[in-house]
């Protein structure tokens, strides 16, 4: 089962337009390959080269422009799989795109920490770079319908939206479970930024279960056992290899906000309850709730990166608990938005945070109307 993604239209759009390398990054397992063959699977004289493989790191690293002709061949599309596990692979990939121009270069990675810090330089204004989150719920309306997708959406919450666990029912749990052993974090721990994975295991539980929370890395520590230092470092890391992300807290020295607050996601609600070892149906849940503002959350970061969207996204809180759930800030403008289960419960918004900020929309967002926040042909 085939499921056409966003980011498909949108580099072919590049690719006609401009010679430049496209760059996708992404969690391991997101269809990050895929994506990439569909993008040439119509086409003559491709390679593709996939960098787990060690013969394959052999021939990319360090060579020159000779070497690279050999290797390359009359090849016009190149694709390059997993291209953090190169050594140097930013000059590589340089050296393809200045001095080899008949050729369309296509690279992926699972490390933004990695792949990005080796080609940001060398690659700086030769490419255009995407992040692929898993599957989306517009996605899964274009696949499907809407009525479908919001029909399933508990069983989103529950088992998440990883191509593989979408495309198997029935398997979800065992696929999951398989999934966030070793080989999603592979990147962080074969390179050895990680020296105790037991903390790495420890917080990621920690995590998952302070969903919708403000998180203190103070506390974080002394939950896992470890330093203020290692576990900032861990979430960093973890932050990188897409399997969560940081919200902050908003200020701008209105009184009493928060100042330094973050909470944080997971990108996938399946790999969440995955990790904590949950998989209870959601209408016997208590953290209904938290999984919802995980998801909803997610899915408008999803929907914001893949069209466009050029702003920054954040919480608000003051120390008399007025909150808003997610804000988004672009040219000066603030969209601000609550996410209620409760389709019938009635939301008042702070009006301290509306007589302080140039507030251009606020919306309550519930399961009856997700598709205002989702789906671009609606907004």
């Amino acid at each position: 089962m085939m499921i056409k993604r966003v980011l498909q239209n949108i580099i072919r759009d590049e690719i006609k337009d401009f010679h430049k390398a496209i760059v996708v990054l992404g969690a391991r397992q997101v269809g990050k390959t895929t994506l990439l063959k569909q993008l040439v699977k119509d086409k003559k004289d491709v390679l593709y080269f996939n960098a787990d493989e060690p013969n394959v790191r052999d021939l990319f690293t360090n060579v020159g422009k000779q070497q690279l002709m050999q290797v390359l061949g009359n090849a016009k599309y190149v694709v390059i799989d997993e291209a953090q596990r190169i050594e140097n692979v930013g000059i590589t990939l340089k050296i393809i795109t200045d001095q080899l121009p008949d050729k369309q270069l296509f690279v992926s990675g699972s490390s933004s920490l990695d792949l990005a810090n080796k080609i940001n330089e060398p690659l700086t204004g030769r490419k255009f770079e995407h992040i692929l989150f898993p599957l989306s719920f517009g996605e899964m309306v274009e696949h499907t319908n809407l009525w479908e997708e919001k029909n399933k959406l508990k069983t989103r919450l529950i088992y998440g939206y990883y191509p593989e666990i979408v495309t198997n029912p029935g398997k979800e749990i065992a696929l999951l479970q398989n999934l966030t052993g070793s080989y999603l974090y592979q990147d962080i721990l074969s390179f050895g930024w990680i020296k105790k994975p037991v903390i790495l295991d420890k917080l990621l539980k920690a995590l998952a279960l302070q969903i919708g929370q403000e998180v203190k890395y103070n506390e974080l520590a002394k939950t896992v056992g470890a330093d203020k230092e290692t576990i900032e470092r861990y979430i960093d890391l973890l932050e990188k290899v897409f399997i969560i992300f940081k919200l902050p807290a908003l200020n701008r020295n209105v009184r009493n906000e928060i100042k330094k607050g973050k909470k944080i996601y997971f990108y996938d609600t399946g790999i969440r309850n995955a990790v904590i070892g949950d998989f209870k149906n959601f209408d016997l849940r208590t953290d209904k709730g938290a999984l919802w503002e995980n998801f909803i959350i997610s899915e408008r970061i999803k929907f914001l990166n893949y069209n466009g969207f050029y702003g920054r996204y954040y919480f608000w809180r003051t120390t008399q608990q007025q909150e808003i759930d997610f804000i988004e800030e672009q040219d000066g403008q603030f969209s601000i938005y609550e996410f209620k289960l409760n389709t019938n419960k009635k939301h008042i918004f702070s009006k301290t945070f509306l007589n302080k900020y140039p507030v251009t929309q606020h919306q309550l967002i519930t399961p009856e109307n997700i598709e205002k926040f989702l789906l671009p042909k609606i907004l």
